[in-house]
């Protein structure tokens, strides 16, 4: 019986020590989801102004000089940016976008894949991990943008895929991320980035007519890769914000989780302490009936 009480009192040790983990763990992604939220909110509105004025100059500009960027090929050769995160205990987030890529690879590039024409340039450690064990073709170059995230840092991850579209490595090119909502929820999406693509337009709807200054090549020419630069930075961020929603949550279920068992563990404790002073108590009363018989 005292064995018994000593291993429940260990459990119940162990389960306090890994709660003040947990709370610990959910104070900091509360802290950084801030800051990385600010970002976020702060950026979409003009990542999204940008996208809306490149899509609208792509579908009103046909056959112009500078448009190669938005220019639809057979697509044998494939692209997809995968953004997990670095590290764990983030609830199911990093396998929900892992499962999403491979969704996206076995519907929509199946053939590319099975000819060895589909590769992944993951951003987070977590996703590149995943493919490199799993046999796919991954590669490291962006894996540790996280540790030093800053917009030169994602630039050069957007220019090196413009650089390769335009050389025909690749004939599309896919960002698969977790789209930021609030700290519980996020959206996971697969998001056109190489060629650019166009506005459909609806029947009726008035052609978009803009005035260039300077003239219209040059000014596309300029205007296209700072776009396609401050679109995968604005998924970076929704992922970077997503990644620590998710973890707050999961430490704070963690955390609740953790309250359970100790409950039920306490109950447990009191109730073989019972015991063993009922069977104290018994042993004590029939030692002393014998000693008077």
């Amino acid at each position: 019986m005292a064995g018994q009480l000593k291993e429940v009192r260990n459990r119940i040790k162990s389960v306090q020590n890994t709660q003040q983990i947990t709370k610990a763990m959910k104070m900091v992604s509360a802290a950084k989801l801030r800051k990385a939220q600010d970002a976020i909110v702060q950026m979409r509105p003009y990542s999204r102004k940008l996208q809306e004025v490149l899509s609208n100059i792509v579908s009103s500009s046909e056959g112009d000089l500078g448009m190669n960027l938005a220019v639809e090929r057979p697509v044998e050769k494939v692209l997809l940016i995968v953004i997990t995160s670095d590290r764990g205990l983030c609830g199911a987030y990093n396998a929900n976008i892992i499962k999403l890529a491979k969704q996206t690879i076995r519907e929509k590039y199946a053939s590319q894949a099975a000819k060895g024409n589909l590769q992944i340039w993951s951003i987070g450690k977590k996703g590149y991990e995943h493919f490199i064990k799993n046999k796919f073709k991954a590669s490291e170059t962006f894996k540790d943008i996280f540790l030093h995230l800053s917009f030169e840092n994602v630039q050069a991850c957007a220019q090196a895929a413009v650089k390769a579209f335009e050389n025909k490595e690749f004939d599309a090119v896919e960002i698969v991320y977790s789209e930021f909502k609030n700290a519980a929820t996020q959206r996971f999406v697969v998001e056109p980035f190489l060629p650019i693509p166009k506005v459909q337009k609806k029947e009726g709807a008035k052609k978009s007519d803009f005035i260039f200054e300077p003239e219209k090549t040059q000014l596309i020419a300029e205007l296209m890769p700072k776009i396609l630069n401050t679109q995968l930075f604005k998924a970076v961020l929704d992922a970077h914000a997503s990644e620590h929603g998710a973890r707050m949550t999961a430490m704070d279920k963690a955390t609740e989780n953790a309250n359970e068992m100790l409950r039920s563990l306490k109950i447990s404790y009191n109730r073989a302490r019972q015991a063993a002073i009922t069977t104290e108590l018994t042993e004590i009363v029939s030692g002393a009936a014998a000693l008077q018989g």
